[in-house]
């Protein structure tokens, strides 16, 4: 049987990105997808992408920002499958702007759907799981919400937030058998980071941050998801798993002397390993 057989799962912020990677790997282990984003068309696309997997799959179109809306996509989803299991609240959306140029309604409407939107979905949720006997929830914050980067304060700030909220819902929700995480990705081939990740100089110039020395893919998010709403995750709740190939742990050797000796020092560590 496949790890998510008989299972349901919403996953927020489907069209796209993480979401989709996400739902996609859900419905390869036999769960019952919930495919929700605010662009019906994106919706759309990911209900066809995941047709051939083994669950069946519901597309709902809404904005997580909006209470009605998520409680009609929860209600959507166990009237459909009769319950949910799991919920990945990844759902989220980004702006550069310097600090003292965001306008209220820049900031406020990050802070609507990345940590507002966050709660919504973990409350309405929680409230099925809870009568059902628990579930799991993982919710997307980012390596931001600790390693902050300029001119981009709403959206630092909301991530901090997320994982201030994931660690206090753990610890709400535990006594109905939910369990609450989070993972905390660095730079992902998403559109979100194509401005980076895209553009051959800044994309150069970022990696050289990296030790890993190449962005996530979606696919390398999903799997941690996976993980964490799994019974291999029984035990863990309250976590942030962060997912960045070391950028935060510090800075690489090399990083600030040119590609020239960051190529030397690659070929060094060739030499050595061939010797090895």
């Amino acid at each position: 049987m496949s790890t998510f057989s008989g299972k349901v799962a919403l996953v927020t912020g489907s069209g796209q990105g993480i979401g989709r990677a996400t739902a996609e790997r859900f419905a390869t282990e036999g769960a019952k997808v919930c495919v929700l984003d605010r662009d019906a068309d994106r919706v759309e696309e990911t209900v066809k992408a995941l047709a051939s997997g083994e669950g069946a799959v519901l597309g709902i179109s809404g904005d997580i920002s909006r209470r009605q809306e998520v409680r009609r996509a929860v209600e959507r989803c166990v009237d459909r499958f009769g319950g949910l299991d799991v919920l990945v609240a990844n759902a989220g959306i980004s702006g550069v702007q310097p600090l003292l140029d965001i306008d209220d309604a820049s900031w406020q409407r990050i802070l609507d759907v990345n940590l507002t939107g966050t709660f919504l979905c973990t409350q309405e949720v929680a409230r099925v799981m809870a009568r059902s006997g628990g579930g799991a929830i993982v919710v997307t914050a980012s390596t931001n919400a600790f390693w902050v980067e300029a001119n981009m304060a709403a959206y630092n700030a909301s991530k901090g937030g997320v994982v201030a909220f994931v660690r206090t819902a753990a610890l709400d929700l535990a006594r109905f058998g939910i369990r609450v995480n989070a993972v905390e990705p660095g730079v992902v081939r998403t559109p979100l980071a194509a401005f980076v990740t895209e553009d051959p100089v800044a994309a150069a110039d970022y990696l050289k941050r990296i030790p890993l020395d190449h962005f996530a893919d979606p696919a390398d998010v999903a799997d941690a998801i996976l993980f964490l709403a799994s019974k291999e995750a029984r035990y863990i709740t309250g976590q942030t798993l962060i997912l960045d190939g070391g950028l935060t742990l510090g800075l690489p050797e090399g990083w600030n002397r040119g590609s020239g000796a960051r190529d030397q020092d690659s070929e060094i560590r060739n030499q050595k390993a061939n010797r090895s």
